[in-house]
């Protein structure tokens, strides 16, 4: 799955409190699915091996894994339980209800598992403040149904709840080696708002307000963006411009002039550098064959400083 089509959307998301010694039965979710323990105790199987649950254990299972449950004799296990995709899959000519299991290997549909998340998730985890990720299961509890024209307004907040959850969910299952630091996704916020509206200040004012020294601070940001801090406002800026030359009648000095370029002749050099292509050009190409196709036309990518 590509990072680009990130958008995670829970389907269904419940409380489900185990009777004594039941078992689950073998089952595939088309889905992701995401387990918390809130009760009791029990046992997972999946990949030929058993792994006992208690309250605390946070069970992540990849879309199309085989696994069952079974629940203690003593202790019956309580689940909060949710199905999502990494991005949306519309699978209702298929399911008449969201909980996408099946149960029969020999009926499962390949082509309707959905996607993997780019990065690996442990499967098996433990939270400690087992209290806050109850409460935010408890935010986007929902029916098993789908979405429609009376709903949709509740779903626009049951997702939006998940999002903010799913924020949570991997900044604790993924560490700090594929998260960038806390720190520098505010100063991106920050600093793209400062940029929005031509308030950037001198990069010094950012990294000794995070207590940061000039080398750590572009280390960090570097880590967050694949850039550094000039070569990004440099993109942002030239994105912006690309709008301008695309759909505004703005001469080349005077959108040079909007975005805080020191010169025009800078602008037209790092557009090209960036782009592969003079902004004169890109602009004829827009006007020439159409603002759809001239989108993508000479784009460098990130990687163009």
């Amino acid at each position: 799955m590509d990072f680009a089509n990130l958008h995670p959307y829970v389907y269904h998301a419940c409380l489900y409190p185990f009777s004594r010694g039941q078992n689950s039965l073998s089952r595939t979710c088309y889905a992701s699915s995401l387990y918390l323990i809130s009760e009791g105790k029990g046992i997972i199987r999946f990949r030929g091996e058993d792994h006992p649950v208690v309250p605390g254990s946070l069970v992540y299972m990849p879309p199309g894994l085989l696994h069952d449950w079974y629940a203690d004799w003593e202790e019956p296990m309580v689940h909060y339980c949710c199905y999502f995709d990494w991005t949306f899959i519309d699978r209702r000519e298929a399911f008449s209800t969201p909980n996408m299991i099946c149960f029969d290997l020999s009926q499962l549909r390949q082509s309707l598992i959905g996607p993997a998340f780019p990065i690996p998730i442990p499967e098996l985890m433990t939270v400690n403040k087992l209290r806050i990720w109850m409460d935010g299961f408890e935010t986007f509890f929902n029916n098993n149904e789908y979405i429609n024209e009376r709903t949709y307004y509740r779903g626009l907040k049951i997702q939006s709840n998940f999002q903010q959850f799913m924020e949570y969910f991997l900044t604790f299952a993924l560490k700090e080696n594929n998260i960038p630091d806390p720190r520098m996704l505010h100063l991106l916020e920050r600093l793209d708002q400062d940029l929005m509206t031509g308030s950037v200040k001198p990069l010094e004012v950012y990294f000794r307000e995070l207590h940061m020294s000039r080398g750590y601070f572009f280390e960090k940001f570097h880590q967050a963006t694949g850039l550094s801090p000039t070569q990004y406002m440099n993109h942002f800026r030239i994105n912006r411009a690309k709008d301008d030359l695309r759909f505004s009648n703005l001469s080349i000095t005077e959108i040079s002039e909007k975005y805080g370029f020191s010169s025009v002749h800078y602008f037209s050099k790092l557009f090209k550098q960036l782009t592969g292509t003079p902004p004169k050009e890109y602009r004829a190409v827009c006007i020439s064959e159409g603002f759809r196709q001239a989108d993508g036309f000479g784009d460098k990518g990130i990687g163009g400083l």
